[in-house]
């Protein structure tokens, strides 16, 4: 297996060394092995970045992110202990984008105002 230094493996991920170390003191990444106090890296940590990489442009936050992959060994089903989350997360979604949209048309109707006063606005509104 290669020994991937922790320079390696920022780069291949266009990350700083310092994102590497964070992503370990959270426990996103296994602690790597230790050559002359230097860390070494096995291939499995591109797995890792990789799915970090994929879980945080989903919405995940560190700590979902941290329980997503708690646990998980080789022989680990990821898929089955994923999917329930991944199922929250689209609900968490929808509710986001139903809030935009009213966002939206509120907006909207503000751009279109055109009262002539406070007392005019207040009573457009309240008939929306």
């Amino acid at each position: 297996m290669p020994n991937l230094l922790i320079g390696d493996v920022a780069r291949q991920f266009g990350i700083k060394p310092s994102a590497v170390r964070y992503y370990e003191s959270v426990g996103l990444l296994p602690e790597p092995a230790r050559r002359s106090g230097r860390r070494v890296y096995g291939l499995d940590v591109l797995d890792h970045l990789t799915f970090i990489r994929f879980a945080q442009r989903a919405g995940f936050g560190i700590s979902e992110i941290k329980d997503l992959v708690a646990d998980l060994t080789p022989q680990s089903k990821p898929g089955d202990r994923w999917r329930p989350v991944a199922d929250e997360k689209l609900a968490e979604i929808d509710r986001k984008i139903d809030a935009l949209r009213s966002m939206k048309r509120v907006l909207s109707n503000l751009v279109k105002c055109e009262c002539p006063s406070l007392a005019h606005f207040a009573a457009d509104v309240r008939r929306d």
